[in-house]
Parts: structure tokens; C-alpha cells; sequence
């Protein structure tokens, strides 16, 4: 798989992502280690040598799940993990990089990243002088490589890189969700900050693999996605669908390949994908074979459009 540059970096990333929010367990149901352990591995070995991950998820369990899967080829893998918005202070970044490195088997973290601005979900307020030193400092000992944010406007993108270089930025963005674009991809795009895009299949919804009359099952944070919760709007989300699938089976790939081919294929973009399985892991790999046609990429981008066009302006995917 051909690699990209993160950022301005000297780090070599995977233009698809392994996503590790499900091996937290935490928020999701039906996750066992032994089967999420075997898909990481299967996407390795199917070429994709990056992984993100963060200290929220499962409370580290993800961590210690992607040190049990990949610890005996790390040199050969991309790790990247996050600090939450409650661990903004100095010391606490200190802390919470101490906690990845050991949950991750690792000396070194390639790819550090603030997981949410301060002050989401009534964290405290914290300048983001003080916790870009932090990250400044762990750079500079070596325990991390390179700085990134997670789920920044372009105000606090352009704030946070006064402090010190970003290399990366990592927003919810697919075909369904493109609020990005809009916002902080131009001046990504302008200062060669690497885009890492979480969600690139609508959690699932891309897939087709949801009905029209689909539940989700208690616990499932997916029932608070706001593609999901409105009826009106999922069946937007149908409709986009069923347009969506002859291009698919003109290119002999499915739906979820074809979303995947698409989102990879914008300026700055890779995806981050979570695995449940190895044949999930395979069969996303091939998305980067898929030689989309500009016609093609242009009227998959119209279709798109017919549903995010009725989207609120809020950045937040879900109503937790």
C-alpha cells in the first residue's frame, strides 16, 4: 500500500487508518478482545501500518489491546494516540502520555494528539498554551513524534499552531458528514496539515447494511447519531443509498469500498476505519485500489450532497 507523508513530518502514514474506539469495548456491545486482536493483525497484514487509538477508549483497554496485537512489529507500524479534554493541564498531559506509552508497550508514541478542545463535556478550561507546551516538551524528550488535534474548528486549529507545529487534524468526515470542508480543510489543505478522518463510513451507515426500520441495541452509542436519530433524514440517507450502489457494482466494489475510495481521494484525507473482523479488515483495504473515474467522483460528491445539505450547522455528530 502506497504510503503518505503526515504532515510536515517525517513520519510515513497509510492513506487508511486502523480505528480502535470499538476494542475500548466502552459504548459499544457485541466487541471480544481475542476477534478485535485478529482483525488489527489481519489489517496489518494486509498492508495498513497505522493505528489510532486513545487513552478514553475503554479507559486504555484499546491501548493495551493494539500492544497485544502489534507489540512484536512496532517498528513496523504508525501508533498514534490522544489525550481527553480532562487531561489538558501540564502535568496532566505528562501523566496521560506516561499511561499511553506504558498501556501501548512503547518508548515512544509517533503521533500525540489532543483529543477534544478544552471545555467539551464540562471539562475545565485550559489555555492551549499550557498544554501545547506540554506536548513541545514530550517532543522534545522523544516520547512522542509529532503533535496533532482532534475534532478543532479552524479557530482553535489556528490558535494551537501558534504554539507549536500540528501535523495533523482529525475530524468526523465522510460522504455523509462534511463539515470539514467547509471549515479548517482549506487551511489544512494551505498548511499541509495531514487530515485523518474518523467516521469515513457514517459508522456504518455508509455499508448499506442498516435498513429502513433498523434499532440498535441498548448501549449502542449509535442510536444518538443524528443520521440515525431523525427519521426524515435517514430516509435522505436511504435514498442517497440506492443512488450510490450502480456506481459500486460498476466498479465491482461495495458500497462501503466505494465511500471509503471517494473520501481518500480528497485533498489531505485518509480514514480512519474500526474493524470488527478480519474480513471487515480485508475487504476495506481494497477501497485503495479503486481507481474512481472525476465523473465519478463528482456525482458521488452530488449524492452525497443530498444529505448533508439538511444537516444543522452544529460539528458534533452525535446528541449525547
Amino acid at each position: 500500500m502506497k504510503k503518505r507523508t503526515l504532515g510536515q513530518s517525517d513520519i510515513l502514514i497509510t492513506p487508511i487508518l486502523i480505528g480502535t474506539w470499538q476494542a475500548g469495548k466502552r459504548m459499544w456491545v457485541g466487541i471480544e478482545d481475542a476477534e478485535t486482536i485478529k482483525a488489527i493483525r489481519a489489517a496489518f497484514d494486509a498492508g495498513i501500518t497505522t493505528v489510532d487509538t486513545a487513552e478514553i477508549y475503554g479507559e486504555g483497554h484499546s491501548e493495551k489491546i493494539v500492544a497485544q496485537a502489534l507489540s512484536d512489529v512496532r517498528d513496523q507500524v504508525v501508533y498514534a494516540s490522544k489525550v481527553f479534554a480532562n487531561h489538558l493541564k501540564y502535568d496532566q498531559v505528562i501523566e496521560a502520555c506516561e499511561r499511553s506509552l506504558k498501556n501501548l508497550n512503547t518508548d515512544y508514541i509517533d503521533l500525540y494528539q489532543i483529543h477534544w478542545p478544552s471545555g467539551f463535556m464540562n471539562s475545565e478550561i485550559v489555555p492551549i498554551a499550557e498544554t501545547m507546551k506540554a506536548l513541545n516538551h514530550l517532543k522534545e524528550q522523544g516520547k512522542i513524534r509529532a503533535i496533532g488535534v482532534s475534532n478543532f474548528s479552524r479557530s482553535q486549529l489556528e490558535e494551537a499552531a501558534q504554539y507549536g507545529r500540528i501535523e495533523s487534524l482529525q475530524p468526523p468526515y465522510s460522504l455523509f458528514w462534511r463539515k470539514v470542508e467547509k471549515d479548517a480543510m482549506p487551511y489544512c489543505i494551505e498548511q499541509n496539515i495531514s487530515i485523518l478522518a474518523y467516521s469515513p463510513l457514517a459508522q456504518g451507515l455508509l455499508t448499506g447494511k442498516f435498513g429502513h426500520d433498523h434499532q440498535f441495541s441498548e448501549g449502542d452509542h449509535r442510536s444518538k447519531n443524528k443520521l440515525f436519530a431523525d427519521k426524515e433524514h435517514y430516509q435522505r440517507v436511504q435514498n442517497a443509498l440506492d443512488q450510490l450502489r450502480p456506481i459500486a457494482e460498476g466498479y465491482h466494489c461495495t458500497l462501503g469500498q466505494l465511500a471509503i475510495a471517494w473520501l481518500i481521494a480528497q485533498p489531505q484525507t485518509n480514514a480512519i476505519i474500526g474493524f470488527r473482523n478480519t474480513e471487515q479488515a480485508q475487504q476495506n483495504t481494497l477501497a485503495t485500489q479503486i481507481p474512481l473515474s472525476p465523473e465519478d467522483l463528482a456525482e458521488i460528491d452530488k449524492i452525497g450532497k443530498t444529505v448533508t445539505d439538511y444537516l444543522d450547522d452544529s460539528p458534533v455528530m452525535w446528541n449525547f
